[in-house]
């Protein structure tokens, strides 16, 4: 008799970093290896990310040759010089000559500098130097001035020479015979957003000193230029926030701000007064300026005061009713205006150096009109920057629309703060937050100051969703979610193939984004779910062992992913963060292997071997779905591991079902 038809209940909503029509080759920035042309790029360039508004091939690769020599001049940004010398050494140049005039008889000249000095200019040739703060022009040209052709890295600023480096890291292309070329390319290049980079704002453990030295390595790489310190659970960031920090700590942040600097990083010091704050209290004005001054002269030119997930419906002290009226939203909003106005024009503009200040509002999330809204859109310091996260704490999408009424509602550009891929909150309990940065609207760069992430309190995992933010917020227009994800994972992959792959696979299981309602963002496992999808489809047309065939295929790549990622060529931080999640993946892959197998047995008519494989397989689940994280980072506490939710779990339960069934009609 024939097999009853198998219908599952599961849910069907998926160094050089290089992604090319589905290949990823090359190696972290930390560790350059062997990047491929990218299929589609103009002139079979390689891939550069964040993609540059710009790229064009000018003309024939340029062979790098033992010997080269880096013309530089008083405008020649420090940091933008090591890393080109740094770069050149790992691409085959034994010898690295830093000259301030280019002699006639090196084999390869790189000029690096302000693309307006004379020798800069004249090797850029008629590349299109951009008048727009950060941006670079870039030119890789056999026909320059030395035997082997000359490169030229112009800046419109420092950031820009900086940017420009890291754009001609990701052009190094291996030869067969293992000696490296630069790509021809010409690149005109600036970012599409002025602030760029991540809010480390969330709650549960804040990142140690290692992971936020390496975070800010690693926004240099990207071209992000902003970090914001900002964590909930640091006491002297909120709840302690009137008293200076200890002499070891006040260290660790001066390395921290030294640290940014040196990868064109603007280190953004928040300070969160709003749970006990008296706003008419001259003691409190003073303690605040009194903490924002420590960090001046700790080197901080960049400041924040966050107000959000604070109550306005009573006053810390009495002397703020006198002044301001009976609590409402409308006198909270009149109060912080009169602190914020304070701050910026008493502390930030008597400051050399200083940014604009920075602002979170307690109605961060949404674009609804209020009393309190007015207060800030009428009074608030045109100079001072205004936070939103979108409509809703953890915003489905963010719109042009939605920004353009942001704008309108706070009195000018907000600067969003996109709560992804946080997981402090319960919907995220047991999850890792890997999908790819998406549903965000191209022309976003119109209407906003800029985009942050808040990541997860895994650090080394939320590489995945802020190197989409990154190129999102370098060209939004140019953003391809599924193209950055894949270089994401390469970049994590130190560009090895396997390793790639394999973290694509596990990314997948985990790609569950949650919102603070039932439905999430984005979906759980898509790619694991259309495979199911296929295989059903065939299952029921009737060619069944082609069906498990093709899915076991995948399976076996479930299966693989644990140790490929663990293998070495993945970033050792992310394996940690990753281990229960990894942990997880390796049993449910086995179960997912022995269920199908348990198929095959079936059709057989090989009754009791098919019955063990499914208790096997069943056990196998349980003790994937038992497997907790533990000791925990954040708030949620010791949760379970989620892995492939509502799809894996309810295929390989309908999987058992059907077994169950035909076992019991003996039917096969």
């Amino acid at each position: 008799m024939s097999c009853p038809p198998f219908r599952g209940r599961f849910s069907r909503a998926r160094v050089a970093f290089l992604v090319a029509a589905g290949i990823v080759a090359g190696t972290s920035l930390a560790a350059p290896s062997a990047p491929v042309a990218a299929i589609g790029n103009p002139g079979g360039l390689p891939a550069v990310s964040p993609v540059p508004q710009q790229m064009q091939r000018v003309g024939a690769d340029v062979v790098v040759p033992g010997r080269v020599q880096v013309v530089v001049g008083s405008d020649t940004d420090g940091s933008a010089r090591r890393l080109l010398v740094q770069t050149l050494h790992e691409h085959g140049a034994d010898r690295v000559d830093v000259v301030t005039s280019a002699s006639s008889n090196a084999p390869l000249s790189v000029h690096l500098g302000s693309a307006e000095r004379d020798d800069v200019a004249a090797a850029l040739a008629d590349s299109a130097v951009p008048q727009h703060p950060e941006g670079y022009a870039l030119r890789v040209d056999r026909r320059g001035s030395g035997p082997l052709g000359s490169v030229a890295l112009g800046g419109v600023d420092a950031d820009g020479q900086y940017y420009a480096v890291q754009t001609l890291r990701q052009l190094f292309v291996p030869t067969r015979d293992r000696d490296w070329r630069i790509a021809g390319a010409g690149v005109s290049d600036f970012p599409a957003m002025p602030l760029r980079g991540t809010i480390e704002g969330f709650y549960g453990n804040p990142w140690t000193h290692q992971e936020r030295l390496d975070q800010l390595s690693f926004y240099g790489d990207v071209k992000a230029n902003t970090y914001i310190y900002a964590p909930k659970d640091d006491p002297f960031h909120r709840a302690r926030w009137r008293e200076p920090y200890p002499a070891d700590k006040l260290a660790e942040l001066r390395e921290l701000v030294a640290q940014a600097t040196t990868h064109h990083v603007r280190f953004t010091f928040a300070l969160s007064p709003g749970e006990t704050i008296c706003y008419s209290s001259a003691a409190d004005y003073q303690a605040l300026l009194g903490k924002l001054q420590e960090m001046y002269d700790a080197g901080v030119r960049a400041f924040s005061i966050p107000l959000d997930d604070i109550q306005y419906s009573e006053w810390n002290c009495a002397g703020d009713e006198q002044r301001f009226g009976q609590p409402s939203a409308a006198a909270a909003g009149a109060a912080q205006v009169y602190l914020l106005n304070r701050v910026q024009r008493e502390f930030i503009e008597t400051r050399p150096g200083t940014k604009p200040l920075q602002m979170v509002p307690t109605e961060y999330y949404n674009t609804v009109d209020s009393p309190y809204k007015t207060q800030l859109r009428e009074n608030l310091d045109t100079d001072v920057v205004v936070m939103w996260t979108g409509e809703g704490v953890v915003p489905a999408s963010v719109t042009v629309e939605q920004a353009r009424a942001a704008a309108e509602v706070f009195g000018g550009p907000t600067f969003l703060w996109d709560n992804y891929p946080v997981n402090d909150y319960d919907n995220t309990g047991g999850r890792l937050l890997l999908a790819p940065y998406a549903k965000r609207e191209a022309g976003l760069s119109d209407h906003l100051a800029g985009i942050v992430s808040n990541p997860m309190n895994q650090a080394a995992a939320s590489k995945v969703a802020i190197f989409g933010f990154a190129d999102f917020t370098w060209n939004d227009r140019a953003y391809a979610p599924d193209r950055n994800w894949r270089g994401a994972m390469g970049y994590l992959a130190s560009g090895d193939r396997r390793a790639t792959e394999a973290l694509l696979v596990f990314g997948d299981l985990n790609h569950m984004a949650p919102t603070f309602d039932t439905q999430p963002w984005q979906p759980q496992a898509p790619q694991l779910a259309a495979r199911i999808e296929r295989f059903h489809s065939t299952w029921d047309g009737g060619e069944r062992r082609r069906a498990i065939a093709a899915l076991r295929r995948y399976a076996e790549r479930i299966a693989a992913a644990p140790e490929l990622i663990r293998a070495g060529a993945v970033e050792p931080a992310f394996v940690i963060d990753a281990r229960p999640w990894l942990e997880a993946t390796d049993l449910w892959g086995q179960s997912f292997l022995q269920s199908l197998e348990a198929l095959y047995a079936h059709l057989d008519g090989h009754s009791a071997r098919a019955m063990a494989l499914r208790q096997s397989a069943e056990d196998l689940a349980a003790r994937a779905a038992d497997v907790r994280v533990q000791p925990p980072d954040n708030r949620w506490g010791a949760a379970r591991v989620k892995i492939a939710d509502g799809v894996l779990d309810e295929f390989l339960q309908s999987t058992w079902d059907m077994i169950d069934s035909s076992t019991r009609s003996g039917t096969h």
